[in-house]
């Protein structure tokens, strides 16, 4: 299994951050995984975002819920992140990976900036 996460580098505070992450070697719909964003922001640790399960239903961290979307994309066996009115506090390291009994594959990380 072989994530990718991909979108802008560089955001404008109180626009949004778009992330697509693209899943090959295995379905977004299997069943039992769930599909995850983490963020690691400039010497902090991983940061939780929220996951978007194989049947659909999403789960978010309740810090972020109010900022968070994730969506799916079965055609192309994609989920996608939107953060809302970001700041420069959301500078940040963006992880998706797979969740089971534990994260057992992850992206590479994709960095973005949050400034103007």
């Amino acid at each position: 299994v072989q994530l990718q996460e991909s979108g802008p580098g560089l955001v404008k505070p109180s626009q949004t951050l778009s992330l697509t992450c693209t899943v090959s070697g295995g379905s977004i719909t299997t069943n039992s995984y769930y599909w995850s964003w983490i963020r690691q922001p400039p010497g902090k640790g991983l940061e939780w975002i929220g996951y978007i399960a194989y049947s659909g239903m999403t789960y978010y961290s309740p810090s972020l819920k109010s900022r968070t979307s994730i969506s799916r994309d079965t055609s192309n066996n994609q989920f996608s992140l939107q953060l809302r009115s970001v700041t420069p506090e959301d500078t940040a390291v963006y992880y998706c990976a797979r969740l089971r009994w534990g994260y057992d594959y992850w992206g590479q990380g994709t960095q973005v900036t949050v400034s103007s």
